[in-house]
């Protein structure tokens, strides 16, 4: 054949092997999902801020960076790229990180942090890392966090969660972490009574409106962070096919350029995987815009600007691309 006529397959097999640098580094990616190149860029250059940023203790030191929820988002960072606790570059950092949430669990009730929020991104670490890698250490203080949001829910008047684990009302941010830290730690094989995730869910459901936007605490005043997280709850119950799930799915499909200025990452953290649960197709749109964004605002050092600290912005911002991966037990579908 005429070196013309090769010229077009040599640039196309040059253009797809340029695209995959990483794929050979991680034997837990799938290679018929091939990570785009920006993605592994901007995704190995915060993983390395997050590595060298880490105090000793295991947190991190601005911000809300010694929050043990933040500590438990720097973790997951690390376990959804594929690195390892028990070995390779970083199994150092995720040590550091789990035995600090550990160790900032109070004893008496198994509560970690100082709010809801920060409990409930912790539990979710502890059982995504006890999932994938079975750390006998893990396992009482899982079984601890999760019996503290199960006391908590039944204390509530909503049958859902606040701030405090003593609150009687409840908001669809607060409850939404919570509710993806149960169906986490039921994943991993914790005991979960269907009980508690059906009155949580249907506390949820009672604040979504008729066009599939979720309110904070009722159907009143929807935004898209909130539709995010509700969406997300909804797909973990496999309540794929009802007329309101597939209006919040079209809800946040117009709201694809949306950019939440006051709760920026976690707003990404929550679309992607809402997105990617209820349509693999607007989540691949979503996620393009999303990879091209943060490109252009990530920092030399790899780190994320935002006003709660950069260990938070760029854990947050990592993992709104970790499904790109698609490592973590909570994104199997």
């Amino acid at each position: 054949m005429p070196l013309a006529h090769l010229i077009p397959t040599i640039l196309t097999v040059l253009t797809i092997t340029m695209a995959l640098p990483a794929i050979g580094q991680n034997p837990l990616r799938r290679e018929e999902d091939p990570i785009p190149a920006a993605v592994e860029n901007i995704y190995t250059r915060g993983l390395r801020y997050l590595a060298t940023s880490q105090q000793d203790d295991g947190s991190w030191e601005n911000g809300v960076g010694a929050e043990p929820g933040v500590v438990g988002l720097a973790v997951m960072a690390f376990l959804a790229h594929g690195e390892d606790p028990n070995h390779g570059p970083y199994a150092k950092n995720i040590n550091r990180g789990i035995d600090f949430i550990i160790k900032a669990q109070q004893e008496n009730n198994g509560y970690i942090g100082s709010s809801m929020y920060s409990h409930g991104f912790a539990t979710l670490a502890l059982a995504e890392s006890y999932g994938m890698y079975r750390d006998p250490r893990i396992a009482p203080a899982l079984t601890k966090a999760v019996n503290l949001i199960l006391s908590a829910q039944k204390r509530n008047s909503k049958n859902g969660w606040r701030y405090s684990p003593d609150d009687t009302t409840s908001d669809t941010s607060v409850a939404g972490c919570q509710i993806v830290a149960l169906y986490a730690a039921r994943n991993a094989g914790i005991p979960v009574p269907d009980s508690a995730l059906a009155k949580a869910n249907k506390h949820m459901r009672s604040c979504r409106g008729v066009n599939g936007g979720y309110g904070y605490q009722s159907p009143m005043g929807d935004r898209t962070t909130l539709t995010a997280i509700g969406l997300l709850c909804e797909s973990l119950a496999k309540k794929h096919d009802t007329k309101l799930y597939k209006a919040s799915t079209k809800y946040l499909s117009k709201n694809l350029n949306h950019r939440e200025r006051h709760y920026a990452y976690y707003f990404e953290y929550y679309m992607a995987q809402a997105l990617f649960h209820s349509d693999e197709e607007i989540w691949q749109k979503w996620n393009i815009k999303n990879t091209r964004y943060l490109a252009t605002i990530q920092s030399p050092n790899g780190s994320f600007p935002g006003n709660r600290g950069e260990a938070f912005s760029t854990a947050g911002a990592l993992l709104s691309l970790a499904l790109n991966y698609r490592l973590l037990p909570i994104y199997e579908k």
